[in-house]
């Protein structure tokens, strides 16, 4: 496998070159209005969506350019399925949209994120019938879980609920059937960060253990059964449990002693994947380069969207600062 990308790795190298750079995004942040902005983002790839008065409908465009780069990519790369690792978010995403509005019978067709892979008439008629020839089995068997448990349930939660542990469940043997270690551990330790975050939130919530025991993924590194150990217990002791796990100094930043950052936590989640898949500047074979590229874009396009929405929503530089992903270093 490692040998099928020594064609694709240089072409990841130079659409690397196209990334925004740590200065750009400090002159965007510096902007004092949308037309610096819009000056320092023309010579880029965002160039293409600066048309008069962006700044309304550039999430709208981000989405575009993160469909076009996966579109490119799929192309080209022998394994499909490893853009799929990193798309599977807005598949999932789509899923649940689509499902709650054929349960409602409303229309969320603008919600939709194009995956790269699954169209929203596929989804819908796979949503509506429980079956299809285009979709992969897991996926497929996923939807005949929601409309199971729809038929003996009407809360809408459970929707998201199962579509979750579809999500982390087909991460991990998907990581793993790629047969590529910093891959595999990359998706554990995201699974092992969102079971961090979901067992505190449940706590928070004062879910049952049933609950619990539903939404926490067996296929972190962190048992499953430590975590839901503290179903009856404080929040309070979960977070000195956190204190004394190997991942204390990554996420000591967002605990205090009785209470979580989630949003801190969030952001820290997100750049450790991204210094996990920084290694893969020194290989020039296998998949990593890929995802590391891809990550590389995901993060770029998140920066962007807070730069944009904070600056049309009056948040301060610092506000800014706080939320903002580490870029890939280039």
């Amino acid at each position: 496998m490692n040998n099928s990308y020594h064609t694709v790795n240089p072409i990841i190298r130079i659409k690397e070159n196209e990334l925004l750079s740590k200065d750009t995004f400090e002159q965007l942040i510096q902007a004092p209005n949308f037309e610096k902005v819009a000056e320092i983002l023309a010579p880029t790839v965002y160039g293409k969506y600066l048309g008069e008065n962006f700044q309304y409908d550039f999430e709208k465009s981000l989405n575009q350019e993160l469909v076009q780069t996966y579109g490119e990519l799929i192309e080209i790369i022998p394994n499909p399925s490893l853009i799929w690792l990193y798309t599977m978010r807005y598949t999932i995403h789509n899923l649940k949209v689509l499902t709650k509005a054929d349960k409602i019978k409303e229309n969320y067709d603008y919600l939709f994120i194009p995956d790269g892979f699954f169209t929203m008439d596929e989804l819908k008629a796979a949503i509506e019938t429980g079956e299809s020839s285009t979709l992969p089995v897991s996926v497929v068997k996923s939807i005949q879980e929601v409309r199971d448990y729809f038929e003996e349930s009407r809360i809408l939660q459970g929707i998201d609920v199962i579509y979750d542990r579809f999500y982390l469940s087909e991460q991990y043997h998907l990581a793993k059937s790629l047969k590529d270690e910093a891959i595999l551990q990359a998706i554990v330790a995201t699974i092992d960060l969102k079971n961090i975050m979901t067992t505190a939130r449940c706590l928070l919530q004062k879910r049952s253990y049933a609950f619990m025991s539903a939404v926490i993924s067996e296929y972190g590194s962190i048992d499953k059964e430590l975590l839901l150990d503290f179903s009856t217990r404080p929040l309070s002791e979960l977070i000195e449990f956190l204190l004394q796990s190997d991942y204390r100094d990554l996420i000591g930043p967002a605990l205090s002693s009785e209470e979580i950052d989630f949003s801190r936590l969030s952001v820290l989640t997100d750049n450790y994947l991204t210094t996990i898949l920084q290694v893969a500047q020194t290989q020039a074979f296998g998949p990593l380069p890929l995802l590391a590229f891809l990550n590389a874009k995901y993060i770029e396009v998140m920066n962007l969207r807070l730069i944009i929405v904070g600056k049309r929503s009056g948040f301060t530089k610092e506000a800014i600062y706080e939320r903002m992903r580490t870029l890939y270093d280039l």
